[in-house]
């Protein structure tokens, strides 16, 4: 996908954007999309507490409403893996993207 890109630590980051099934998705999910919402942001709480997910939430952009996380990870591999377990993108009710980030973190 990509050249790998690291920083001095070894850590890999990356943004990952995450898109819903339609631009009305934050006002009419129904009940069932709302409960795997849930557990998406479980899902994500858990890695961010892992200290994996740096940062995850939705952008309220009203014209393109989406999902944006920002991670560190040890190799690119992982990522896969990490948006594969997402229980949104295995109901099939969001599809995520990602690529590289050049990081800058606080100290």
């Amino acid at each position: 996908m990509s050249e790998s890109i690291s920083n001095p630590s070894g850590k890999m980051h990356f943004m990952l954007w995450s898109t819903p099934p339609r631009t009305t998705f934050p006002q009419d999910m129904t009940n069932e999309e709302r409960s795997i919402m849930m557990q998406h942001i479980a899902y994500w709480t858990d890695k961010q507490n892992q200290g994996i997910a740096l940062v995850f939430g939705p952008v309220r952009n009203p014209a393109s409403p989406h999902g944006l996380a920002i991670i560190e990870v040890e190799n690119e591999a992982q990522v896969p893996q990490l948006i594969a377990e997402d229980p949104a993108v295995i109901a099939g009710i969001m599809t995520t993207e990602f690529h590289p980030m050049l990081a800058t973190l606080p100290k």
